[in-house]
């Protein structure tokens, strides 16, 4: 309350403490209090004691002023040893009491208080007694404050948190108190009561409900309403007097997750040369290129749902990219043969012997005729339509199917970058006759006979 609350005000105690250090000295903030007429104050020594009341009160109403002081100082000594009424305030909850104390400190002794230098005692404690008088006594507790997302651990001697906030709402900006988990079993602490004689807010899970009883303490009040918190759930508590209840409990969900962001890494492309492979040929892919991946990963922490900070655990490479290769050819192809000069006509002389002998010997022309056969068999098959079937006879035997390990495959010979350069898919051993045939005749129109530089010389190809 002004004149009696630092700028940090300070927290409750819901009862009379007895067990403070005795010999902690009064704050020096505390201030004297006097709420009854003084001209009242005397009460007549056969008057009847009056038993021992108690009752709540919801605030505490400080009167400052030096006057109370000198009212009650003047009259130390003449009701030093006189029988008074007073009224006894510990943290909101009244007693009246009758005391024979001439002072604030020998009543506050009597009564077995004991107090702190950051609690309040009003009037002083060295301030005289007087019938009528009421002691009030407000205890600290430190609590944890947070104004605009920044916490800080005060102190406080409010009757409760409506009353806390209110006074701290003086600073401007986002005020709320924060309850701390124990580190046992989780349950919520505040440090005092939510509101002394009314009702609280409960806001969990986008839902508000009202708890009607604020005093009854933060885990008390979230059993009543069914809320169960989980391990990383926070509490705290906010007061806005345009909400009736103007003091809200409010539970935020935490949850923290792994959260994982992936980005391409573009592959490299490599060419390779080959050199059995001739250099006019076209360039084919040996292996097919594949992206990366990089990957990091972040621990992210979502407050009902909405993220409020992200961590970086690790980031790196988690697949490399896989190159793309290409192979060219980097071997010469040889020049061409020369075509071979046409054989000399015969002779006339030659001619007529040939007649003669001819007609001499059916026998003998008979012969000729098979020679001539022998001697043009392989380019009379070369001329032919026969021609790749003596080519494949030449360089596999014929059969289609041929897998000799050497990387050499069917009835041609195919290398493997050499079949897939013509259109090939697969093995060429796999292939049919037809397809070999077939991509045999279009590497041969591409690049000549020269593909099959044995057979097609023992073949007379040219």
């Amino acid at each position: 309350m002004p004149g009696y609350f630092d700028d940090w005000t300070r927290v409750t105690n819901p009862f009379r403490r007895t067990a403070r250090a005795a010999d902690a000295q009064p704050s020096a903030e505390t201030m004297p209090l006097q709420l009854h007429d003084p001209a009242q104050a005397a009460v007549p020594p056969d008057a009847a004691e009056p038993g021992p009341t108690t009752s709540r009160r919801r605030r505490w109403p400080l009167i400052a002023g030096a006057t109370a002081v000198a009212l009650l100082a003047t009259g130390a000594v003449a009701y030093g040893n006189a029988r008074k009424t007073v009224q006894l305030d510990i943290d909101g909850q009244i007693t009246t009491v009758t005391t024979f104390a001439g002072s604030v400190e020998g009543f506050l002794d009597e009564q077995e208080v004991r107090t702190g230098e950051r609690d309040v005692v009003a009037p002083a404690v060295d301030a005289p007694l007087q019938n009528g008088s009421e002691v009030v006594v407000r205890y600290g507790r430190q609590v944890t404050v947070e104004t605009d997302g920044k916490q800080d651990d005060i102190w406080l001697t409010a009757l409760d948190a409506d009353e806390a906030l209110a006074d701290l709402s003086s600073r401007g900006g986002d005020v709320r108190l924060v309850a701390s988990r124990s580190a046992t079993d989780g349950r919520p602490s505040l440090g005092l009561r939510l509101n002394t004689d009314g009702p609280v807010n409960v806001v969990a899970d986008g839902e508000a409900e009202v708890a009607p009883d604020g005093s009854i303490g933060i885990d008390a009040i979230l059993d009543q309403q069914g809320v169960v918190l989980e391990e990383l759930d926070r509490i705290h508590v906010a007061r806005d007097e345009e909400e009736t209840p103007a003091v809200s409990l409010v539970v935020q969900r935490v949850v923290v997750e792994e959260q994982k962001k992936t980005k391409k890494i573009d592959f490299e492309t490599v060419t390779k040369s080959d050199a059995n492979r001739y250099e006019d040929l076209p360039t084919v892919v040996e292996e097919e290129g594949k992206k990366g991946v990089h990957t990091t990963v972040f621990s992210v922490t979502l407050v009902d749902g909405e993220e409020e900070s992200r961590e970086t655990l690790s980031k790196g490479v988690t697949s490399p990219p896989v190159d793309r290769v290409l192979v060219e050819g980097t071997k010469e192809r040889p020049e061409p043969e020369p075509e071979p000069a046409p054989a000399p006509a015969a002779s006339s002389s030659g001619s007529s012997s040939s007649g003669s002998s001819s007609s001499g010997s059916s026998s003998s022309g008979s012969s000729g005729s098979s020679d001539a056969d022998v001697s043009s068999g392989s380019s009379g098959a070369a001329a032919s339509g026969d021609v790749w079937a003596a080519l494949a006879q030449c360089e596999s035997g014929g059969n289609p199917s041929t897998n000799t390990g050497n990387g050499y495959y069917g009835m041609y010979q195919f290398s493997l970058p050499t079949w897939q350069a013509m259109g090939g898919t697969g093995l060429p051993s796999d292939a049919s006759a037809a397809e070999q045939t077939r991509l045999a005749k279009k590497l041969q129109a591409a690049s000549g006979w020269g593909q099959w530089p044995h057979c097609s010389s023992k073949l007379g190809l040219r």
